[in-house]
């Protein structure tokens, strides 16, 4: 099976690229939404998250609270650190297992794993290809603006604390422009999907 690595900075629409991908019959699995599972209430993540950070970061249902903890270690390296400590590694379990069973179902599938960090952490080179997915400074700053209702300092804040752009397309097998409309990012994707398969 062919493993492939899919990324791109905040608001760059990695997302709206792995959907397309899903469409076209990969298989794709999102580690934000790993995240999500992990921070619910009765995971030993969860408990582990909650001893480590406090009360303050577990919400009225027994859940992470994903903002505050945001907030929490956005500034601070060194909790920063002890977060990723705990949910890299069972980040990258859920992946693995994710890409065997989708391998042992269909030796010749395309098993795809979306997710923020993988240049910064170093995965990438677990992965055969890697797709990165970039859009426009303006672009970004207008899709941040609008799904998060942060201020314009707190999205300047967010971009900065990210790994240029530029350092994370220089590792990529592929680029996809999402800075246009939806109809030139499907042909990108298409196009991608098209080399992918011709990979033996």
């Amino acid at each position: 099976m062919l493993r492939v690595g899919l990324t791109g900075g905040i608001a760059s629409g990695k997302s709206t690229v792995g959907r397309m991908l899903g469409e076209l019959g990969c298989k794709v699995i999102d580690s934000d939404r790993i995240t999500r599972q992990l921070f619910e209430p009765g995971s030993s993540v969860n408990a582990e998250v909650a001893t480590t950070f406090g009360p303050r970061v577990v919400a009225s249902d027994g859940s992470i609270d994903r903002a505050v903890l945001a907030e929490l270690v956005f500034d601070n390296n060194e909790l920063r650190q002890k977060l990723n400590s705990i949910v890299h590694p069972a980040i990258k379990q859920r992946q693995n297992e994710f890409l065997a069973q989708a391998g042992s179902a269909d030796p010749r599938a395309i098993g795809i794993v979306e997710a923020a960090l993988i240049v910064e952490v170093g995965t990438y080179r677990d992965y055969d290809k890697l797709i990165v997915v970039t859009c426009s400074p303006k672009v970004q700053r207008e899709r941040l603006r609008a799904r998060s209702g942060l201020s314009p300092e707190q999205i300047e804040s967010r971009i900065a604390s990210q790994m240029p752009m530029e350092e994370k397309v220089k590792v990529a097998d592929f680029v996809i422009d999402n800075s246009g409309d939806i109809g030139s990012t499907r042909q990108q994707v298409e196009e991608v999907y098209r080399q992918l398969r011709a990979i033996p």
